[in-house]
């Protein structure tokens, strides 16, 4: 018959499995919280960056320089523009008479607004 582990050798490795099952717990359950609030967070950074720099010429999803290049679902199908992917490329590196604004949407700001802008087209403008 083996023998049996000593008492105190077995109750050093429980103490060290409950803290790696903890810290496990923990990251799991902040990962689970902070997730939700980063998803949250882009649409809002998409709206609030296209009204401090794009709502001034695409107001509601229009164009008050050229009737014909509006950001609704089919002017942007028409114009071949049918992603979220393809509305940042433009926001960042322009198109046409739009310059680009890469550098003032910051680092992700053009991803934000494409994501907003194509969840506006959408959804057919709705207003605010």
């Amino acid at each position: 018959m083996p023998a049996a582990a000593p008492p105190l050798a077995r109750s050093a490795a429980h103490p060290l499995r409950l803290a790696v099952l903890a810290l496990g717990l923990v990251l799991l359950v902040s990962v689970w919280l902070v997730l939700p609030a980063a998803a949250c967070a882009q649409p809002a950074a998409g709206a609030q960056l296209f009204e401090a720099h794009c709502a001034g010429c695409h107001l509601q999803g229009g164009n008050i320089i050229r009737r014909r290049k509006t950001l609704k679902l089919a002017a942007l199908e028409r114009e071949s523009i049918a992603s979220p992917e393809a509305i940042a490329a433009i926001a960042a590196a322009g198109l046409g008479q739009m310059s680009g604004y890469g550098e003032v949407l910051g680092p992700g700001g053009s991803e934000a607004v494409g994501d907003w802008v194509w969840q506006q087209a959408q959804a057919g403008w709705p207003r605010g």
